[in-house]
């Protein structure tokens, strides 16, 4: 093998891993798409297997631009149920634990110095 023969390997195997990665955001998309009928996406998948490379390109001139709203929907969906998720996990703010504490120590439940305690504690 001499050089040019090297990077004419490297060349198709970045052009293979690039059309598999295209294949996968596709097939992807597709499913995504509510607003395509079964019928629509399996003659998709079947042209993408007779004809791999020019159906790629024809639906990505196709659907490109829905394509990045379907995902740029995707991600703020999943954004907001992370958000959602964190708020229930982390429970009360440090401010809330402060808030409490100080009503135990006005009603005597707890001394000054527990009240310092558990405001350093919330605080940390």
């Amino acid at each position: 093998m001499d050089f040019w023969d090297i990077i004419w390997y490297i060349i198709v195997c970045f052009a293979f891993i690039a059309y598999l990665i295209m294949l996968w955001m596709i097939i992807g998309d597709l499913f995504r798409n509510r607003e395509q009928s079964g019928w629509v996406k399996a003659i998709w998948i079947v042209f993408l297997f007779i004809v791999p490379w020019l159906t790629a390109l024809v639906y990505l001139i196709v659907n490109g631009d829905g394509m990045a709203k379907r995902s740029a929907r995707e991600a703020a969906e999943f954004k907001q149920a992370q958000d959602e998720y964190i708020r229930d996990v982390a429970g009360k703010s440090p401010a809330d634990h402060i808030a409490d504490a100080k009503a135990l120590l006005d009603a005597g439940t707890i001394t000054e110095e527990e009240f310092q305690a558990l405001k350093t504690k919330a605080l940390a």
